[in-house]
């Protein structure tokens, strides 16, 4: 087998809307707020199985093809390192924090980098990232005690293909109106600092972790830009590399896989043919490794595909 297609896990989130099936036609249940779409995942309480054969990712991590599927550039991890999602923010998220490495252990967590890939926005949406310049803990810290906390955050309004890297430690919030393509850590770790006084259908609020997000915040991160591609290449860190191809229309490319990194391409815009099919925006697949040269068309006059791998140690 060349390629695996994984089945998403559809995560009811208070601030989830329907967008999943208006913008890219997903089955997805139509009396809920579905925030996430848990595109590749391998967690004891989430697992991505294969739509081919039903084996789950941890099954072929753990497996003596692990290699030959995932790259000599594997880590040791227990666990496949990375997660992907697709969000949507109907609502704003919570503001939050993700604890950085060297804290994470500390409160029994996870440290959490992420990026945002901008799928879709609607008008004036924006998000919350980073400290707004002059911002202390001491006037973070009163802030929350008014609820008016927010105002310490710098604010960016939002289009399509724009990219935000999020290292741990960095406080933000996703604003209403955004579709979001998330590549992060394999962590569930979040720390709530404020979740705008809303309470679920049972009127419950969800819990808020003020002493947790005061130590993990980074309160030297003002006012972060989002990020500036150099060519394809979007984000190249250390936990994992994020590229982008562009094509127009019928314009042919190969992408060769070399046995280093597996390769997973998520498409953003326009319709692609290879490997015997159509894939449209949404549509995923992870190539093995060992697929060696793939071609590639563009059937759109404008189509865009993100590509992630293993970072190059």
């Amino acid at each position: 087998m060349t390629y695996y297609q994984f089945t998403p896990l559809y995560m009811e989130r208070i601030w989830g809307g329907q967008k999943l099936k208006e913008l890219f036609g997903r089955e997805i249940p139509a009396d809920r707020p579905i925030g996430e779409s848990w595109e590749l995942v391998d967690r004891s309480e989430a697992q991505s199985v294969c739509s081919e054969d039903g084996k789950s990712l941890h099954d072929l991590w753990t497996s003596p093809e692990k290699e030959a599927i995932f790259g000599k550039l594997s880590p040791k991890n227990e666990r496949f390192p990375i997660l992907i999602k697709i969000l949507d923010a109907r609502e704003k998220l919570s503001l939050q924090v993700h604890p950085p490495a060297r804290l994470a252990p500390k409160f029994n967590g996870e440290p959490k980098t992420e990026m945002w890939y901008f799928l879709h926005t609607e008008p004036g949406a924006d998000i919350f990232v980073g400290l707004k310049k002059g911002v202390t803990k001491e006037s973070f810290t009163k802030a929350i005690e008014e609820k008016k906390v927010a105002s310490c955050f710098h604010v960016l309004p939002t289009e399509p293909r724009e990219t935000m890297f999020l290292p741990s430690g960095r406080v933000h919030a996703i604003g209403c109106g955004n579709v979001i393509l998330e590549i992060q850590q394999n962590s569930d770790t979040t720390f709530r600092v404020y979740d705008w006084d809303r309470v679920d259908s049972s009127g419950k609020s969800r819990a808020l972790h003020i002493a947790e997000s005061l130590e993990c915040i980074d309160f030297k991160d003002y006012e972060p830009q989002f990020t500036q591609p150099h060519g394809e290449k979007i984000i190249s860190s250390p936990l994992f590399n994020v590229s982008r191809a562009s094509f127009f229309d019928q314009e042919e490319r190969a992408i060769t896989l070399d046995g280093s990194s597996f390769q997973y391409l998520f498409v953003t815009e326009g319709e692609f043919e290879f490997l015997d099919r159509t894939w449209k925006p949404a549509d995923s697949i992870f190539l093995r490794a060992d697929s060696g040269t793939i071609d590639i068309q563009s059937k759109s006059e404008f189509a865009e595909i993100v590509c992630v791998s293993f970072p190059v140690r």
